[in-house]
């Protein structure tokens, strides 16, 4: 073991990592920032962010009234958007710890959250994600159709992925809204998802990993056939199926 950061009270569920370069140039955070800087976010209701080369606390990000659940940075403009079970996503300036703006429209924990362009999709216990102006916190778009907790999400392309505690991933046009393809296979709650390529990848807590074709939505070409079956690069247990065209 290299390096140990103390400090949180409590579990710390995420984290995300902002690399030297990315920080600005200017001599008291060179200092502070010399190896990078981590934030992390715990159920004790704070995120912090980390001298990597030091290990010692930077900030603390105090406002949330509930567990940190997740995060996402956007590095250019060192600034952190974490969300809570108090239903609320913040946005904090990871250098100086301020809370720069509250975004709040969910009724439910929000659980995971992607930034794209500007743009922070958030996916949420209330069933819905939420689509918001990162620099504003206005909320421009709800995307409903899950009918449990939205648990998962990765934009691609032009096309929002999300994975569900409905044991279902579905497909949306960013853009619209619109649903475009609903993924049915797994018998549990979606962890996680991972898009590379042609294929949707979705992780289950039924113990299956299915790869899903995604050719033919918004955007995406339309390559050969592959020659060789995916499901052959894994030695656990792997699931592939069809994605039906009708919505849920």
């Amino acid at each position: 073991m290299s390096q140990e950061f103390r400090g949180h009270r409590n579990c710390v569920l995420t984290l995300a990592y902002s690399a030297p370069w990315d920080l600005p140039s200017t001599p008291c955070v060179e200092e502070a920032a010399a190896g990078g800087l981590l934030v992390t976010g715990s159920t004790d209701g704070t995120a912090k962010v980390w001298q990597v080369a030091s290990g010692c606390c930077h900030q603390t990000l105090r406002g949330h009234t509930g567990a940190v659940l997740c995060l996402v940075l956007d590095t250019p403009s060192h600034t952190a958007f974490t969300g809570s079970t108090d239903a609320t996503i913040r946005a904090w300036d990871i250098l100086s710890g301020e809370q720069l703006r509250v975004f709040r429209e969910h009724q439910g924990s929000v659980i995971c959250l992607e930034l794209v362009n500007r743009l922070v999709y958030s996916g949420s216990a209330d069933r819905t994600v939420k689509c918001w102006l990162a620099d504003t916190g206005e909320c421009v778009r709800t995307f409903t159709a899950h009918r449990r907790n939205v648990s998962a999400l990765k934009y691609h392309a032009g096309t929002l992925f999300t994975g569900s505690g409905d044991a279902c991933a579905r497909a949306f046009d960013a853009q619209s809204g619109e649903l475009r393809r609903v993924f049915r296979g797994h018998t549990f709650i979606i962890n996680c998802i991972q898009v590379h390529g042609q294929v949707l990848y979705t992780a289950s807590h039924d113990g299956a990993l299915r790869l899903w074709d995604v050719r033919g939505l918004r955007g995406a070409p339309r390559p050969p056939p592959p020659t060789r079956s995916l499901s052959r690069l894994f030695s656990n247990k792997v699931g592939c199926a069809a994605a039906p065209l009708q919505p849920a």
